[in-house]
């Protein structure tokens, strides 16, 4: 051999060497995934999906075993559920003749959930998310949170299906929970966008402070089946054409000849397809494994457990190459669709969302009880834990109640019975945990005494209401400071309460109010009146007839008027009544009118002293409904140009207005999708404040779902006009979507609030509606001298920064032995430090945790403070252990003073 041919040898043998494991790296990995979609209370009843469940489980449960030696690794059996609350009906089945599991639920995720061959995503169900106050997300996945303790593991998935859109801010409460991963495919139907086109198949969905999950969505693909409905992209992507006898091999085939290199929507060599059977009652198959076997493709086709693939992807791409991301990250909003059948039943998911904002104050009362009474908890987790279940199964995706074989009127009952268990739980405990803490406050023999609580993490001052009713003259002394306070004597109905202005409540705690005979000081009147108009100083309002609010003046900002010319705020659009003072006194001031009109209402408006806020509440007194497309809302006009609309969306506080537009104020974009998004009506969680540069107004929410921005349509945002209707109750999409005529209400509260302000503040915005929709709560003080809490004044937490928020306090899910949780909320654009402290005890340790209270390390502690950073609108979650509380005052001042007001 001469010198040039040993030298041709050792280059062959160097490509050879070199270019044989690019070769086998770009080998394409094809996952399938049998993940059977769950069409709860739609496909069948609950005693059906009861039977399906445990079935289908153990149908695979055998699957898995009798693949266990499977030669080929590929092919080994695995299986995907939709939804924790498969494994919620295993544990806790109905009892017989209904079919009972066979094996234990510890046998069930010991054996095949923490080894990976049965994947359970964080999610109860498939959801509306865009329905859904962000702490209703949060416990909706704290069954999910109990099951990773108890069986020492963690679910990283999320799986957000069918409904064509998607909020924006709820990536960073999945992120929050644990979530790395998530798969979202779509029906594209009772669709009125084009939801099946996407710029981006593969991507991380970033929430707004910067955390991510690894979202697979693709476009709808002609992958030459015969119904497309079975094609990529929906959400029985691996069926391929037919949902009763997959064919995941076929879908493999078109990924292999369709992904990869020189492919115009998946150049990756990994690809998926997951999901089968669909809106079948279950799905028994040998598919996934018969296609493994099978296969004779120039790939891998792996049975997957989804996880699997993502974590293979993102091992993969997920690097940073030639200073690009291989991996696209989008952050954006595509509104809301099927989300908006929750207000075909306006009051009940009203209501719902009101227990969901009172569980606040249930909670922060619970910890303080369980402080003193360490089992005071003991005997409701079993209701907490159906509770938290609810918190998910009533945003169930299925409002479209059109299955034909569970009726609307069977839908609507289950949802009133899914409504009541959570309600329930929140008013027994809030009741409850009053009554301790009030049980808790020292106190002396023969004297009537209140404390006032705040749930919230600033001092504030607001009206309270005392159940009681004196037999004669009477006034209210403040025991902190000895003065007596403003109060009156308000009738509703048949009771009769003592309404007195508490001032300086400091944050999480309370202050004691003493109720003593004899006539007190005559304080100032909260407001004037003068026919329909109110004004207490700060604001005049004009009550008209048909119900709305035809003026209010901002004395402070030289009495500007807050509505647009010649029109009005808070309008229905009919009726004509009487404008009546319903109450007043040194408290506050309430106009009231029986407008009647289509459909019949009344509207009061409330003034307090020295309570910078315009309460407005609204009652609709018959049904409304029938016709083919409805709205039922309120229309405000604003008096401010081209203002920026931002709202809590869930999860962020989000900017009305594309990603590719330019507002006029200040040339910034929006946080909503160019395209695949519906915009007409969007998610109205706390507020929606409209500003211009230097001023605007803050509407606080305590009832609706949605709103409507200006002149938005399906596919348009009007992102500049100074105009919101919220949404009382509707059918956005015709009779064939949702529940007829309101399940038959015939009672519809909405309340609102209005602050008019300077320059956009976006925690103030925050603070002002936690206020308005979180009220001082009393309880009668029925202590001892001896009993742990002090006398006249109290509090359990603070926090430094003004944007950071208490968002939840509460006892922990494995007891308060182990401390209490506290999740917060930074508010601001920017990052924020975080000192959060228990003045009372001090804090001997402190971990963070997911928002689902898994615990993921220690968190720092700086003399006995808490210490943290939090980026731009992140929440987070701690748990944290008190020392023990020093020695107590129970002293009170014995003279009055009087409250100086102004």
């Amino acid at each position: 051999m001469n010198r040039s041919s040993n030298w041709l040898v050792l280059l062959i043998l160097s490509i050879w060497c070199v270019t044989l494991p690019s070769a086998a790296a770009q080998q394409k990995r094809i996952y399938i995934a049998n993940d059977d979609h769950t069409d709860y209370m739609w496909t069948g009843n609950e005693a059906n999906y009861q039977t399906w469940f445990i079935e289908t489980l153990q149908y695979y449960m055998n699957q898995i075993d009798s693949t266990a030696t499977e030669p080929n690794l590929d092919a080994r059996s695995k299986y995907n559920v939709d939804g924790s609350f498969w494994m919620w009906v295993y544990e806790h089945p109905m009892p017989a003749p209904a079919l009972q599991p066979s094996r234990t639920i510890d046998t069930l995720m010991n054996s095949y959930v923490r080894t990976g061959k049965i994947t359970m995503p964080l999610n109860t169900l498939i959801l509306l998310y865009g329905a859904m106050p962000a702490e209703a997300v949060l416990r909706s996945m704290y069954y999910a949170g109990q099951l990773e303790r108890r069986y020492s593991t963690r679910f990283s998935l999320v799986v957000p299906q069918e409904n064509q859109t998607m909020p924006g801010g709820v990536a960073a409460l999945w992120a929050g929970s644990g979530a790395e991963f998530g798969w979202k495919g779509i029906c594209n139907c009772a669709s009125r966008i084009n939801a099946a086109t996407r710029p981006r198949e593969i991507y991380y969905q970033r929430g707004p402070d910067g955390s991510n999950i690894l979202l697979k969505w693709n476009g709808r693909h002609n992958d030459g089946t015969q119904n497309p409905d079975y094609s990529l992209g929906g959400y029985l992507e691996a069926a391929y054409d037919s949902r009763i006898t997959p064919h995941p091999g076929l879908q493999a085939q078109y990924l292999f000849n369709n992904t990869g290199a020189g492919s115009s929507w998946w150049p990756w060599t990994i690809s998926a397809a997951f999901g089968a059977g669909g809106d079948s009652d279950k799905t028994l198959t040998t598919a996934f494994v018969d296609a493994a076997r099978a296969n004779t493709l120039n790939a891998r086709v792996i049975v997957s457990n989804e996880v699997d693939f993502f974590q293979d992807f993102k091992s993969t791409y997920g690097a940073v190459t030639s200073g690009t991301l291989q991996i696209p990250t989008y952050s954006g909003s595509f509104g809301n669709e099927w989300d908006l059948y929750v207000a075909s039943m306006g009051e009940l998911a009203a209501n719902f969302k009101r227990n969901i904002e009172k569980l606040r104050s249930a909670e922060a009362l619970a910890a303080i009880a369980s402080l003193n009474n360490p089992s005071f908890m003991n005997s409701r987790t079993a209701a907490r834990d159906k509770a938290f279940i609810d918190a998910g199964l009533f945003y169930e995706h299925d409002w479209t109640a059109d299955s034909g074989i569970v009726s609307r009127d069977a839908r609507a009952q289950w949802q009133r019975r899914i409504h009541d268990e959570f309600a329930g739980y929140v008013s027994q405990l809030q009741s409850d945990a009053l009554s301790v803490v009030g049980s808790q406050i020292a106190s002396p023999a023969s004297v009537t005494r209140f404390a006032v609580f705040n749930p919230l993490s600033w001092s504030r001052s607001d009206f309270a209401d005392l159940s009681f009713t004196p037999s004669g003259a009477f006034h209210v002394v403040d025991l902190a400071t000895g003065s007596e306070v403003p109060s009156q004597l308000i009738t509703s109905g048949s009771s009769t309460f003592i309404r007195i202005l508490a001032a300086n409540l400091p944050s999480v705690g309370y202050r004691v109010y003493e109720v003593r005979s004899g006539s007190g000081t005559t304080f100032p009147a909260s407001a004037s009146v003068n026919g329909a108009t109110i004004d207490n100083g700060i604001y005049g309002v004009t009550l008209a007839v048909d119900g709305s609010i035809s003026s209010i003046v901002n004395h402070r900002d030289a009495d500007r008027h807050l509505e647009m010319l010649g029109q009005k705020i808070h309008s229905l659009g009919s009726g004509n009544g009487s404008v009546t003072v319903e109450s007043s006194g040194p408290v506050s001031t309430t106009l009231l009118v029986n407008a009647g009109g289509n459909p019949a209402h009344q509207t009061r408006v409330t003034l307090y002293t020295g309570v910078e806020r315009v309460d407005i509440e609204g009652l609709i007194t018959q049904n409304f409904g029938g016709a083919s497309t409805y709205t039922v809302a309120y229309d405000s006009k604003f008096n401010l140009t081209n203002p920026i609309i931002r709202h809590e969306e869930v999860g962020s506080i989000a900017r009305v207005g594309r990603l590719n537009s330019a507002h006029p104020q200040d040339q910034n974009p929006g946080d909503y999708a160019n395209e695949n998004s519906r915009t007409d009506y969007l998610t109205f969680n706390h507020f929606v404040d409209l500003s211009e540069a230097t001023r605007g107004i803050t509407v606080s929410n305590w009832d609706s779902q949605f709103y409507k921005a200006g002149n938005s349509s399906f596919t348009t945002l009007d992102e500049t006009t100074a105009q919101i209707k919220a949404v009382v109750g509707m059918q956005p999409d015709g009779t064939a979507l949702g529940i007829m005529n309101q399940g038959g209400d015939s009672r519809f509260l909405n309340r609102y609030a209005i602050y008019a302000h300077g320059a956009y503040d976006q925690a103030a915005a925050m603070r002002f509606s936690m206020q308005h929709q979180n009220p001082l709560v009393s309880v009668r003080v029925t202590g001892s001298v001896s009993s742990p809490l002090p006398a006249a004044n109290w509090s359990l937490l603070s926090i430094n920064s003004p944007d950071i928020l208490l968002w939840a306090l509460k006892p922990p899910e494995d007891g308060i032995g182990s401390g209490i949780v506290a999740r917060v909320w930074n508010l601001a654009e920017s990052t924020r430090a975080l000192q959060l402290s228990l003045p009372p005890y001090g804090i001997t340790q402190a971990k963070r945790t997911t928002h689902i209270e898994t615990e993921l390390g220690a968190a720092t502690l700086s003399a006995g403070a808490l210490t943290d950073q939090l980026a731009r609108q992140q929440m987070r979650t701690y748990k944290l252990l008190p020392g023990t509380a020093g020695p107590i005052d129970i002293t009170a001042p014995s003279q009055p003073q009087n409250l100086a007001l102004h």
